[in-house]
């Protein structure tokens, strides 16, 4: 499945537009990760345990809105937007919410 954030496909003019699809997860990290990551707020550089964390999320809801796309019958999504936003008790989560447009190309 082709996926863009562009709102068409150079070389592949749209025959279809099937409707919106959406991707969501929530996902939280765990006590040893926000230990870690306190540690490397303390003393600086990169938290790869929440870049970790970030990145599944994200695929994960990408994937969720493939599958969507796929069962109304699109072969690529356009118009992608991916949103992020802390959830629950202190921000102790993440959401990921992504959404597009599926079409036939």
């Amino acid at each position: 499945m082709i996926i863009t954030t562009t709102p068409t496909l150079e070389g592949h003019p749209i025959r279809e537009y099937k409707g919106i699809v959406t991707g969501e997860t929530i996902i939280g990290a765990n006590a040893i990760k926000d230990f870690m990551a306190g540690l490397t707020d303390f003393f600086g550089g990169r938290s790869t345990q929440y870049e970790k964390v970030l990145i599944e999320a994200k695929d994960t809801a990408m994937n969720e809105m493939m599958q969507r796309a796929q069962m109304m019958g699109a072969n690529a999504i356009v118009g992608i937007d991916i949103d992020y936003e802390t959830v629950g008790q202190s921000g102790s989560m993440l959401m990921v919410s992504t959404s597009g447009t599926a079409v036939v190309i």
